[in-house]
């Protein structure tokens, strides 16, 4: 079995049962492997969870730039293209992200290498927003991305719980209407 395949199945089991319930037991049975050949690669399930994590960084960064390479999307699409990949991956009961937020709050001390990964993906995300905002020279487009940033979050928080599609559908509609918003104050429409 490929160590990515293992990945992919640990990452599922990450997003389905939580950071909390996902063991090395637990892995070995689903891929019906022994234990031991799990450790040979992660020695216990810190290590796992690291990996997993770093895994998915690569993934979603590989995301990122192959969006921002995109030359048929605007930077508008480019910014929002976030909400239709994370509707399509909830639809197949994946949620890509959440788990960035969920390392950040069970690994709460902030030189934990599991928080610090977690923290550099969320870091990758807000430059890649504000790197879109000064591309449409938004008025203010540090508050604008630290605004765009705390909606995904709060979906990716919130999905992480509840797992209901319409969430993303409510904080696209929010990330739109701040996009909108900043790009009238831009053009001088609200002074």
């Amino acid at each position: 079995m490929q160590r990515e395949q293992v990945l992919d199945y640990a990452l599922n089991l990450l997003e389905q049962k939580g950071f909390t319930l996902v063991s090395l037991e637990m892995l070995a049975d689903g891929l019906a492997i022994p234990r031991t050949q799990l450790e040979q690669y992660w020695p216990d399930r810190e290590a796992l969870l690291f990996d997993c994590l770093r895994y998915h960084g690569e993934q979603v960064d590989g995301w990122r730039s192959k969006l921002l390479l995109d030359d048929t999307l605007d930077p508008q699409q480019k910014l929002l293209a976030r909400y239709q990949v994370l509707d399509e991956q909830v639809r197949q009961q994946r949620y890509p992200g959440c788990l960035f937020v969920a390392a950040c709050s069970f690994y709460p001390a902030t030189d934990h290498p599991i928080h610090q990964l977690a923290e550099r993906q969320k870091q990758a995300s807000y430059t890649y927003t504000r790197a879109l905002l000064d591309q449409l020279e938004t008025d203010d487009p540090t508050m604008v991305a630290q605004q765009m940033e705390l909606i995904l979050e709060g979906c990716l928080s919130k999905l992480l719980v509840k797992h209901q599609l319409q969430d993303v559908a409510v904080a696209r509609r929010l990330a739109e209407d701040i996009l909108r918003l900043s790009l009238c104050r831009k053009n001088g429409a609200l002074t």
